[in-house]
């Protein structure tokens, strides 16, 4: 169930103009918006009065329609249209939940009790996603004890309460979110206002009272009780009776090429091996498309057994069918899921199956349960937490899990693990910022499922301990003692030496994006680089845009335009002062070898990867691996992320294993033969780059330096250089644009040639009844039989193609736009003035039909006479010019909705589309396929760094086995988590030596070439190869090469290889092929020549 409008709600206060950021009373402070002003509204004795324009979708109840579905108002939170989600700013969280779960966000109101790091981290997430209101809670005040864990508090705020001192510094995340708190007391009739309730720091007696209403009133309110206590957490979720999950997984319905359908029962159906299917037994499917067995075009959802990778079966006798001629496409139907929540009191009793989360730990989630029903007990009977180091109060919380588990009968826990419970009780005060990180993002992600009923929701419990990351050494009580500073949470769990090598490390991130800033957030909340030892050295060459706002939280939109790590760099530093950061704007590759060199990779503690793309990291990878240095890894997209651990000689390197590339569409497909949008996408941001960015470069290249172009193209001779010249002519010749009339006449024939003439063409020379070689039909699956277009003014969409080409035409040549074109009627008829030439068929045409084929122009043996002749005509009309004359490239920009750049590609993808029958998309989603728009959303990226937060502990404290440490893959939309150790990397033995990847052999004091083969001699090892680079500095067969045994290395690979060694360096690294004495290869470390 999900929300719907309560009754006898107000109405939403509007605020005053004034920003009055800085004052002290929260009451009534108003928050410039650029969407709409917005009051905070303290509140002691009542609830949010945030007005709910909400929907129930999906109710089982009684009370609701048959159908079960009631679409949303199209309404914004303060605006009377809903259709003004900013897509530039929302982009990627929409690329994850689409348009209609952003509606039901909206228009959500939430509550957060328990303002600790926990339940600002949960904040933090729903007020990026863009709910409608989000109220805080919290009767305490802030202690130094908070600074551990809440990013939002500084030492200036202790002794307020927590709940206003978190309001305006969360509000300035988005201004279109009312923030409301709330400081006293909750009454279950407060929570009427909400869709979804979090309490973050409830007794269990209160919140089985709580989850009682909220299970029991109609509509149902949403519940969950989260907890993080040291390196221990636990989630309960209650979402009502009755709750229809929409959506349980966020994929795209799976869909197949059909080859043939069989006349059986039950029917088998084969599709083309184009892609493998993804279908699985009991999936319902629908048919398209399908000729001669037209009765299975109906659009009834049929259920489908025994799937295979390219064919299923279907459950339907299809014997009296019509007999399949040709086509069809089988879509899956995705099924809502409707799950019966039980309530807290019961579900305590009779938890049911556990969400797991790591394998090894099958044992640990019941004895969990347990253990936080105990520490319940525990806080109630003497009022307080246990204390840290205290035996006498571990001893007593064990004491209290022994009766409790006692009293369970069957159903009790064989093993109570006392060494557990004892970790448990020593850390049960603190909440971690890892914790409350990892926890936020779950949590967060919960919430989201409760106000949209996208995804699956958790299902009830989820227990989690991390108790890998406590010290390896003994710990003595007198550890644990709080040292009145910020860190003193973390303390009572890690002791003050951890916490001390913490300060001293010396740490280097790479990227400060959305990983970024939740790493710099979290590591300045642990301490990490704080010391006087420690240093943390940031560096992003990227600049902040309007979409990072969504996700990349320490930016503001003020900041738009400046640079990534400057500012994520100078936001950490007001989260904690006394961080020593370092941020810069290179990018980490090669070429800057000469700012991140031997000594600063030397001088590093670990290094966290805070990117992007994967030759970036594989290139980071290649330095740990170098220099020995633990690398943190981690990764989103989407609801999914990846976290992995790459430790020196416990494990293997990132770039040990890697993703199979992905399958690019061949280039015949993209031009002639699409069969889904992305071919006609992929087609259209190719077009799009070759009209409106190569060809005028081209131009350019041209104009600066005619001779030099001319000489060039004329050296090439190929069919490559023809076609460049013939662009170029285009350009300044016959499509030459001088008034704006000419740029829409350019537009208006660009249609006819995409849409009509090369249809037509590629009709003529492939006719419907056309046939392979072999006697095949050409237009078999996956093949589409295209249709010509037939222009219409009366089309908004053909006009919206022209008024989009034509403005981007008059940019490139510098030709102001007029205001009318925006205006259809005005535009219709500049367009009617166009005179478009009647299609004449070539008998020639040349058509790519080689899947394999990598260019689309043909060579010719008279490309050098044709290329002589274009540039003749160049010449001549080079005369032409006004002196000057340039025109100006188009780079493709996705995030600028008012560039026309969308609305051209948009434009270009679904007229093809159209020829080809293959349905068309909006220009939101195909900016996601065109723009190659990475999904994301800020909740799985808190949990990928909480996570590796975690792993930090066990790095900087040193010691740990490759059992200690965790690689996990998590999707919160399932949701499923999978933990794992580490792979260890492989080992290679000789004689009675033995190596890894991250061994490199030293020799220091400059040797020469002989002193390298005896050295290698002696080790049983006998090289016949010694290279430099690319260059071969010594090879057992050349005979000359035995004049060079007794040169420096270092003289040889400056002689031969002509290698420039900076001053920077202090060796170089050969690569040495050897064989032991039985003439088999022997695979050996790299070899580090030290000559300084």
């Amino acid at each position: 169930m999900l929300p719907r409008k309560r009754p006898g709600e107000g109405e939403v206060v509007e605020g005053e103009t004034e920003n009055n950021k800085n004052s002290t009373n929260i009451i009534d402070v108003s928050v410039t918006s650029p969407v709409k002003k917005h009051r905070i509204c303290a509140t002691a004795a009542t609830g949010s009065t945030a007005n709910n324009n909400a929907v129930t979708i999906g109710n089982n109840s009684s009370n609701h329609s048959s159908s079960g579905v009631v679409e949303p108002p199209i309404m914004a939170p303060g605006s009377a249209n809903l259709n003004d989600i900013d897509e530039d700013l929302h982009s990627r969280q929409l690329a994850v939940y689409g348009r209609e779960t952003m509606r039901r966000l909206f228009v959500s109101n939430v509550l957060i009790s328990g303002m600790q790091g926990l339940g600002a981290e949960i904040a933090k997430n729903l007020i990026l996603a863009g709910v409608k209101s989000v109220t805080l809670h919290d009767e305490g005040v802030v202690e130094l004890w908070d600074l551990s864990s809440n990013f939002v508090f500084s030492e200036s705020d202790v002794g307020k309460n927590r709940a206003l001192a978190s309001v305006q510094k969360l509000q300035e995340l988005n201004n279109a979110v009312i923030l409301s708190t709330l400081t006293t007391k909750l009454t279950k009739e407060q929570l009427l206002d909400f869709q979804a309730v979090v309490f973050t720091d409830i007794g269990f007696e209160k919140a089985i009272e709580f989850n009682d209403y909220c299970h029991n009133h109609q509509p149902p309110i949403s519940f969950i009780k989260a907890e993080v206590r040291g390196l221990f957490g636990s989630i309960f979720c209650d979402f009502g009776p009755e709750f229809t999950v929409v959506d349980t997984d966020g994929e795209d319905p799976h869909t197949g090429i059909i080859a043939s359908i069989s006349n059986d029962n039950p029917a088998l159906v084969s599709c083309v091996d184009d892609e493998r299917l993804e279908f699985q037994d009991g999936d319902l499917v629908v048919f398209s498309e399908v000729h001669g067995m037209t009765e299975l075009n109906d659009g009834k959802p049929r259920k489908i057994k025994s799937a295979r990778p390219y064919s299923f079966t279907l459950e339907e006798d299809t014997t009296n069918f019509g007999t399949y001629i040709k086509g069809g496409i089988v879509t899956q139907v995705k099924q809502p899921k409707v799950l019966n929540f039980k309530p807290l009191r019961e579900a305590l009793k009779d938890p049911g199956d556990f969400l797991l989360s790591d394998f090894s730990k099958f044992d640990r989630p019941p004895l969990l349960h347990l253990a936080f029903q105990a520490l319940d007990k525990f806080v109630s009977d003497l009022g307080r937490f246990p204390v840290a180091g205290s035996e006498e109060d571990a001893h007593k919380l064990i004491s209290i899990a022994g009766n409790i588990n006692e009293s369970l009968g069957d159903g009790r826990v064989e093993d109570i693990n006392p060494k557990l419970l004892r970790h448990f009780a020593f850390g049960s005060r603190a909440v971690l910022n890892p914790m409350a990180a990892m926890f936020g993002g779950i949590v967060g992600q919960e919430v989201v499922k409760a106000c949209s009923g996208k995804f699956h929701p958790l299902f009830q419990f989820f227990y989690f301990d991390s108790v890998e990351s406590l010290p390896t050494g003994p710990l003595d009580p007198s550890d644990f003692k709080p040292l009145n500073s910020r860190y003193d949470a973390q303390i009572s769990v890690f002791g003050s030496k951890l916490q001390k090598k913490l300060e001293d490390a010396k740490v280097f991130i790479v990227g400060a994006g959305a990983l970024g800033c939740e790493f710099l957030k979290n590591i300045a909340l642990m301490g990490v680089s704080c010391g006087d030892q420690g240093k943390l050295t940031i560096t992003d060459d990227d600049v902040i845009e309007k979409s990072n706002l969504s996700r990349q939280f320490l930016f503001r939109d003020w900041n738009i335009g400046q640079a990534k790590s400057t500012v994520a760099a100078s936001a950490a530093t007001t989260i904690n002062p006394r961080l020593n950061i370092e941020a810069l704007q290179n990018r980490v590759g090669p070429e800057t070898e000469n700012v991140f060199d031997d000594t600063f990779w030397e001088n590093l503690t670990v290094i966290i990867n805070a990117l992007d793309n994967v030759n970036a990291r594989l290139y980071v990878d290649q330095r740990c691996l170098y220099f020995q240095k633990p690398l943190l890894e981690s990764g989103t997209l989407g609801a999914k992320c990846n976290t992995q651990m790459v430790i020196p000689h416990l494990t293997e390197n990132y770039g040990a294993s890697r993703d199979p590339p992905e399958k690019q569409a061949p280039m015949c497909t993209v031009h002639s033969f699409p069969h889904n949008i992305d071919h006609c996408l992929t087609w259209a941001r190719s077009e799009f780059e070759g009209l409106l960015e190569k060809t005028p470069a081209e131009v350019n290249a041209y104009l600066s330096n005619p001779v030099e172009y001319k000489t060039a193209q004329r050296d090439a001779g190929d069919a490559q250089a023809r076609d460049n010249l013939e662009r170029v002519l285009g350009c300044l010749e016959k499509e030459k644009c001088e008034a704006f009339q000419d740029c829409i006449t350019w537009a208006r024939l660009r249609f006819e040639d995409y849409f009509v003439n090369r249809v037509k063409q590629l009709i003529y020379t492939f006719p419907e009844d056309a046939a392979t070689s072999t006697g095949a039909p050409f237009w078999s699956a996956p093949k589409r039989f295209p249709q010509p277009l037939q222009f219409s003014a009366a089309d908004s969409s053909y006009l919206q193609f022209v008024m989009a080409a034509s403005i981007l035409r008059a940019e490139t040549f510098g030709i102001p736009i007029p205001d009318w074109v925006k205006h259809p009627k005005m535009l219709a008829e500049a367009v009617d003035r166009v005179i478009v030439p009647d299609f004449q068929p070539k008998e020639d045409a040349k058509i790519v039909t080689d899947e394999k084929a990598t260019t689309l122009s043909a060579a010719s043996v008279d490309d050098a006479a044709v290329i002589n002749e274009l540039i003749f005509k160049l010449e001549l009309c080079t005369e032409n010019l006004p002196q000057g004359f340039k025109m100006k490239p188009i780079q493709f920009e996705k995030d600028d909705d008012t560039n026309y750049h969308m609305d051209l590609i948009a434009g270009l993808a679904n007229m093809r589309a159209r020829n080809y029958s293959i349905p068309e998309v909006d220009k939101l989603k195909a900016k996601f396929i065109a723009g190659r728009i990475i999904p994301a959303i800020a909740t799985s990226t808190a949990m990928a760094t909480g996570l590796v937060c975690l792993e930090l502990y066990k790095a900087l404290d040193g010691g740990h086995k490759v059992e200690d440490y965790r690689n996990t893959f998590a999707n919160l939309a399932l949701p499923l988590f999978s933990m794992a150790e580490p792979v260890p990397p492989k080992v290679i033995k000789h004689n009675d030596m033995s190596w890894t990847v991250w061994d490199r052999w030293i020799l220091k004091d400059n040797p020469t070439l002989r002193e390298l083969l005896q050295w290698l001699k002696d080790k049983g090892l006998n090289a016949y190869s010694i290279s430099y680079g690319s260059c071969l500095l010594y090879n057992s067969m050349f005979p000359r090469h035995k004049e060079r045994m007794d040169k420096k290395i270092v003289d040889l690979a400056q002689e031969v290889a002509k290698a420039e060694l900076p001053p920077n360096r202090r060796h170089l690294d050969v690569v040495v092929a050897c064989e032991d004495d039985e003439d088999n290869d022997i695979d050996i470390p790299q070899i580090s020549i030290y000559y300084r």
